[in-house]
């Protein structure tokens, strides 16, 4: 019988009372087994026994069957091909001569798959040594750039012994800018790490995945150069590299909010330095005993020597120069000077630059364009062309794409048309579109401007503060007698 837990105290008093287990019961109007039962104290009315019958039909020989099943499967590796609790009777009551229900099977098969399973959220506690590995990862985030709401990506990493972070935006995931973030994950550092611990992003793995990945052929040379081991994680295992999967969220959380409003990615960038930096130096992980500070002191001086030579992470191409003055990169054409016309040069690809080479030497540089099929103009690659040819002026592109419409206006409104547009444009090169609008505010809006107007204002002698004399100099006078007697002078 259970009784409630008001009914068990009664009892409990009276048998410490010394009541005897008759008169309790007697009092109680319940059974003296029940009184018996919860006198002692020996159980409580709560308690309760779980269900624990063993079907008898499942003995061992049934449950060797059906591992062997599980083992067969194991073997074959066929996942669609695997026994189900359904096969696995089937085969009992024929083979076996199985007399038990097929629901009394389900059940064996489902704990005997509990027994082996190994659940998805189990972790293994890690340990590194200082100096043994780094663990990268990318993320997203939103941020204004420039004024225009954009998506960036944030390239984390973090040391596995001490804890220290590096934080850094890109446009993009390409290689240029995995390899890129690498040498600035190094250099913030200041050194090399043994084993760079990464995922299976086509960036860096050309085939395969995990302990069976290939490295992409330029991340292989990257990671020789640099002296370190890339260590690829398998698919969908996120906890593998835990430190850095916290870190993207981290960095979104507290570097990121509220969203960031700059002109330049560099600019950013710079801003996450700092906070790099300033992690580094004040925070203090619950679980470690030491600051992050400490630890990286102990782990800067394990890490290995960066090598002098700076590996060139850019994507390099060769690249024609075509009949409009331009080379194509990546679904973009960039303007070079057109004395290089239908020439061959060279164009690398940064994260976040353009190069353009000539023999070794670089023409042109530019921040990179990650739009399609965009162009991007230098009016200087163009102006000794538009000399000679000036009636191009008021449609070329080079003009219209790189000059406001405020200065396009006011030039237009030279009396020499075309021939003083091309002047003024040439004047917009060498001395900067800002000062040539400063000169036009200057001016009178009533009055038509000129060249040698413009010109007048540009060769005008700059300002100069006064500079004021003190009048009262004290001079020593001085006795020249001496020297008229000894060089015989007369007075």
């Amino acid at each position: 019988m259970i009784i409630e837990v008001d009914i068990y105290s009664v009892i409990r008093q009276r048998h410490l009372s010394g009541e005897s287990q008759r008169e309790i019961a007697k009092a109680l109007g319940i059974s003296r087994q029940t009184v018996k039962k919860y006198c002692a104290g020996d159980t409580h009315p709560d308690a309760r026994k779980s269900y624990t019958r063993e079907p008898s039909v499942i003995n061992e020989d049934v449950r060797s069957f059906i591992l062997s099943c599980f083992q067969e499967d194991k073997e074959e590796n066929v996942p669609k091909q695997k026994h189900t609790a359904k096969k696995i009777h089937y085969r009992l009551v024929n083979e076996k001569k199985f007399k038990g229900a097929y629901s009394t099977v389900r059940v064996a098969v489902r704990e005997l798959k509990a027994e082996q399973r190994v659940p998805p959220q189990s972790c293994i506690p890690l340990s590194f040594e200082p100096g043994e590995a780094v663990q990268v990862d990318w993320g997203m985030f939103t941020c204004y750039l420039d004024g225009k709401r954009t998506k960036l990506q944030i390239f984390c990493a973090r040391l596995c012994y001490s804890c220290d972070i590096f934080v850094q935006v890109y446009p993009r995931q390409n290689q240029e800018s995995f390899l890129e973030a690498h040498q600035r994950m190094i250099d913030y550092f200041g050194g090399v790490p043994r084993k760079v611990i990464f995922d299976n992003a086509k960036v860096a793995v050309k085939e395969g995945f995990g302990l069976h990945a290939t490295p992409q052929a330029k991340y292989l040379s990257f990671s020789a150069h640099y002296g370190f081991l890339p260590e690829f994680c398998n698919p969908a295992k996120g906890n593998e590299k835990g430190l850095v999967e916290n870190l993207v969220g981290y960095g979104r959380r507290n570097f990121l909010v509220p969203l960031p409003r700059v002109k330049t990615i560099d600019k950013l960038n710079r801003q996450l330095w700092k906070n790099c930096l300033e992690y580094r130096n004040n925070h203090q992980i619950q679980t470690r005993t030491n600051t992050v500070l400490t630890m990286y002191n102990e782990e800067v001086q394990m890490l290995r020597k960066i090598p002098k030579y700076r590996f060139d992470s850019s994507r390099t191409v060769i690249a024609k120069v075509n009949d409009f003055s331009t080379v194509r990169f990546d679904k973009n054409n960039y303007s070079v000077p057109t004395k290089y016309l239908r020439k061959d040069v060279t164009v690398k690809g940064f994260a976040n630059q353009i190069h353009i080479l000539s023999e070794g030497s670089k023409i042109v540089e530019y921040t990179r364009c990650y739009e399609r099929f965009h162009t991007e103009y230098r009016l200087e690659h163009y102006i000794d062309l538009i000399e000679r040819k000036p009636r191009s002026v008021s449609n070329a592109k080079p003009v219209k794409e790189t000059l406001t419409k405020e200065l396009l206006e006011w030039a237009r409104l030279l009396p020499g048309g075309n021939k003083e547009m091309v002047k003024l444009l040439r004047l917009c090169v060498d001395h900067g579109e800002e000062k040539i609008l400063n000169i036009k505010h200057k001016m009178p809006k009533s009055m038509v401007p000129t060249i040698d107007m413009v010109r007048s204002y540009l060769n005008q002698p700059p300002e100069m503060e006064a500079v004021y004399l003190n009048n009262e100099i004290k001079i020593a006078s001085i006795n020249l007698e001496r020297y008229d007697e000894k060089y015989g002078v007369m007075n």
